[in-house]
């Protein structure tokens, strides 16, 4: 009797325990995926607003989905210092640790991230053109390890903000660095458009930010307006611009609202902080299987009119009440 029992008792058991362990298996292989440390590797130009609001909303939007540094990601950020060789020495370091994914923010980081591994999945942002700076074959079919969001700017509605604010500006002045790939494709849309609103343009080029408020000095009695791209140059040194057009009664007018913020006196532009978060939704699904090759590059649709009464009063300006109302916001 005691042995029948016995083996009716192994006989219920033995499922039971079978069951057991392939449910542990199969939520252990779960759990493994999503403690699974993801290595990510952030290059970035150099430090302004703009480029560091991309990259805080790229990393609160990874935390908002599950993907929090210290936990199951860890994140490398190397910053080059507007130094090129600086920024080939960390995307070869980059490949070396053998990163799960890579964020480049700008243009110059971009390329050199690209020219250093064909494998890796690159995320790019506050990149003007992609296809322009051969990083992707082309903006709806990349076909390459590059994928992510472009800053390409509304060239035309600001300059007609220069024509809105200073209806009578016939002259506008340009720095940008005209090393950056980035750079120069604004200000051949520019150049292109100016001419369309009554606008003459004048060129002040640069090659490093040491040279960016002689730039603007450059233009001192020859302009009656500045409009700074999204020259990850000139923004570094902003406040070498803002300095001469204060002196001189200069509006300008910027191509972002992190430097409005830092006295530019206007912009219809993006939001780099949304721009970084949408560049993370596009990471999230590149970490869950889909490949760069095929994910279109993505450009910000909604755009913001940011004004600056502070500057405006510096300046002897008076901002029309129409532009005031149509503002997102205005810096008092």
């Amino acid at each position: 009797m005691l042995k029948k029992w016995a083996v009716w008792l192994l006989a219920l058991l033995i499922p039971a325990f079978l069951a057991g362990c392939g449910s542990t298996g199969g939520s252990g292989n779960t759990a493994a995926e999503n403690t699974k440390t993801v290595k990510l590797g952030i290059i970035q130009i150099v430090e302004h607003p703009a480029l560091d609001a991309a990259r805080k909303g790229f990393l609160d939007e990874l935390a908002k989905n599950g993907y929090q540094d210290g936990k199951n990601l860890q994140v490398d950020f190397q910053n080059a210092q507007g130094d090129q060789s600086n920024l080939q020495t960390i995307a070869r370091k980059f490949v070396q640790d053998k990163k799960d994914l890579i964020l480049a923010i700008a243009t110059p980081s971009a390329i050199a991230m690209a020219n250093e591994t064909k494998d890796i999945p690159i995320l790019i942002t506050a990149v003007t053109d992609p296809v322009q700076a051969k990083l992707v074959k082309s903006m709806a079919k990349p076909d390459t390890n590059v994928t992510g969001t472009t800053d390409m700017n509304p060239v035309k509605e600001q300059l007609q903000l220069i024509k809105d604010l200073v209806p009578a500006a016939k002259r506008v002045g340009v720095i940008y660095n005209s090393s950056e790939v980035n750079s120069q494709v604004q200000v051949k849309v520019v150049k292109k458009d100016a001419p369309s609103l009554g606008l003459t343009v004048v060129e002040a080029p640069i090659t490093a930010s040491s040279e960016v408020m002689q730039g603007a000095q450059s233009l001192v009695g020859r302009v009656d307006a500045i409009y700074v791209p999204t020259d990850n140059t000139v923004v570094s040194a902003i406040s070498g611009v803002i300095g001469v057009a204060e002196k001189n009664k200069l509006p300008v007018i910027a191509g972002e609202s992190n430097t409005v913020e830092q006295g530019a006196l206007g912009t219809i532009g993006i939001d780099y902080y949304k721009l970084g978060a949408q560049t993370a939704d596009m990471a999230i699904r590149v970490l869950k299987g889909e490949k760069p090759h095929n994910m279109p590059i993505e450009s910000q649709k909604e755009l913001r009119l940011v004004l600056n009464a502070r500057e405006a009063a510096k300046i002897g300006l008076t901002i029309p009440a129409s532009l005031q109302k149509k503002a997102a916001q205005i810096i008092k």
